[in-house]
């Protein structure tokens, strides 16, 4: 019984391994966790600080805008035309560049805008799982079979789609 435990305590391994092994895990964090943790805010606290009138930034909650005035504690940001805003510069999480497409959205949006007055409200969108079938066809069906009452078909979803909305 004896001999048993000094066979365990000779193959525990050496002090010094554990000592290596005890000081490579913080420094394993440091240059894993920590450092580039430290960098990116670092170049976050730069790219603030640098903010001039007339940049176009993204915020953190999403708002594309542009700079209109820069204070201490504070940025002004235009969000629409004639809309501005006051937020802190830590709202502000990335400057973009000049080349977005923001004036391709801009672009759609007119687009759709047109359609949408020339078709008037006769347009209408089938979110059912069958939108490939006609509802005025459901209607005739149910009509001639009247024993499958049980599912709604083509009524229950053009009387949802005539209430008004509130």
């Amino acid at each position: 019984m004896g001999s048993d435990m000094i066979i365990a305590a000779g193959s525990g391994g050496s002090g010094a391994f554990n000592l290596l092994l005890l000081l490579a895990v913080p420094l394993v964090f440091y240059f894993l966790l920590i450092r580039p943790q430290s960098r990116r805010r670092k170049e976050q606290m730069n790219m603030q600080n640098a903010m001039t009138p007339g940049a176009r930034v993204l915020t953190t909650s999403g708002m594309r805008a542009t700079v209109v005035e820069v204070d201490d504690d504070g940025v002004v940001l235009e969000i629409a035309e004639g809309v501005e805003v006051r937020f802190v510069k830590q709202a502000v999480m990335q400057v973009l560049k000049d080349d977005d497409p923001d004036d391709v959205d801009d672009e759609l949006d007119d687009e759709l805008d047109g359609d949408d007055d020339q078709d008037g409200d006769d347009e209408r969108v089938d979110l059912s799982k069958d939108a490939g079938t006609d509802a005025s066809a459901e209607d005739e069906a149910d009509g001639e079979d009247g024993a499958d009452e049980s599912e709604p078909k083509g009524r229950a979803k053009v009387k949802a789609a005539d209430k008004p909305s509130a």
